[in-house]
């Protein structure tokens, strides 16, 4: 590729970057708990840059992941898995799940997990809940074993997708897309209605 080409690609990039800019999630992250695989964790953040999802945070109190950004965006798996979706995405990562809540409780985001149904808690089918809340960040378990019982404890509620065959279960991949889309769905909806409503001089601030 010729450098003038290299020119006209960012150009093409940075213009779309630039179009798609009010449509994307206000104060909407999606976090990821102790995922195993990084190709999962590539697959999610494709999903989280597609589908306009503000911002992923990760748990990994592995090292899975290079918490430096700039290595971040050159690590060949999150690169190939991601389709180079990591170059446009914000990614953070956490050491613990308390980190990342006291994190999120600073800055005043209310928090859900997705998760079968949890007795003494309030459990809703993806599709009947209302997802518009000022600050939201939607948490996702393991593969393995699901979300942690800290997490369930300090969310508000837990969100799980109908199932109607045999098996009951999704991988990381798929539930982040169809939990995501959802609840982006909704919110960009509510945006959207807002920013009509407003004022003209009124800044625009999401409920």
């Amino acid at each position: 590729m010729t450098e003038d080409n290299i020119v006209k690609e960012k150009s093409s990039l940075r213009k779309r970057a630039d179009k798609i800019k009010d449509d994307r999630c206000i104060n909407l992250i999606a976090v990821l708990e102790e995922p195993g695989d990084p190709k999962n964790i590539g697959t999610v953040i494709r999903n989280i840059n597609a589908l306009g999802v503000e911002k992923l945070y990760i748990v990994d109190s592995r090292n899975l992941v290079p918490k430096d950004w700039q290595e971040m965006r050159e690590e060949k798996t999150l690169l190939k898995t991601s389709v180079s979706a990591i170059k446009w995405s914000f990614v953070k990562i956490f050491n613990s799940t308390e980190e990342c809540f006291q994190h999120l409780e600073k800055n005043k985001f209310t928090s859900i997990v997705t998760s079968p149904h949890i007795k003494g808690k309030t459990n809703v089918i993806l599709h009947e809940g209302n997802y518009t809340q000022k600050r939201l960040a939607v948490w996702f378990g393991t593969e393995t074993i699901g979300i942690s019982d800290l997490a369930v404890e300090r969310s508000k509620a837990c969100i799980n997708i109908e199932m109607f065959g045999i098996v009951e279960s999704l991988n990381l991949g798929t539930s982040t897309g169809i939990v995501l889309y959802e609840i982006a769905r909704q919110r960009r909806a509510f945006q959207k209605m807002n920013i009509r409503n407003r004022k003209k001089d009124e800044p625009f601030k999401p409920e």
